[in-house]
């Protein structure tokens, strides 16, 4: 596969750091993101739900951080002895261990002004709810014009009025 220089973009450009960053990001696929396996939907116009197959790993056991738009997912068996037969408590002695219990670390970038509203464990699936809540100061807002006329048509009860001071004032004169 061919890999792609971003450094001119760096060079070329101003307030895009962001934007190019993810791109030169998309562009280094490493291949230990792609476990734990996940999912991401969208929820509602504004809602978010990433889904992790987090099996074997308990709440304590599983980090998350969120610091500007960069969410961190990460996790670490707590308590682990060396030997891979038996488990954490030592009662029991696997043949065979099919669920990976390796630690992780999965990094999602967020759009901005996107925060986790919340995040459950259930069934070895880690749910991590997210919304977008943009500021007021930053939402589209409609701007009035002002003018002497209006520029899609008259007012006919504008015109009306106008007509009616107009005759009055000839007749006062006269």
């Amino acid at each position: 596969m061919r890999t792609l220089d971003f450094a001119p973009l760096y060079r070329s450009t101003v307030g895009f750091d962001r934007m190019i960053s993810l791109l030169d990001q998309a562009a280094r696929v490493e291949p230990s993101t792609t476990w734990p396996p996940y999912d991401i939907e969208k929820v509602a116009d504004d809602a978010y739900r990433i889904t992790m197959a987090v099996a074997g790993f308990t709440p304590d056991e599983i980090d998350l951080t969120q610091h500007d738009t960069v969410l961190q997912v990460t996790g670490q068996r707590t308590g682990r002895r060396g030997d891979r037969t038996t488990d954490r408590d030592g009662e029991r002695a696997y043949l065979h261990r099919g669920i990976a219990t390796r630690p992780f670390r999965q990094t999602f970038n967020l759009a901005d002004h996107v925060r986790v509203t919340g995040a459950s464990l259930d069934n070895g699936l880690l749910t991590v709810d997210l919304k977008r809540e943009v500021p007021e100061a930053l939402k589209p807002r409609r701007i009035a014009i002002a003018g002497a006329t209006s520029p899609i048509g008259q007012d006919n009860a504008q015109v009306q009025d106008n007509a009616h001071a107009q005759v009055e004032d000839h007749a006062e004169a006269a």
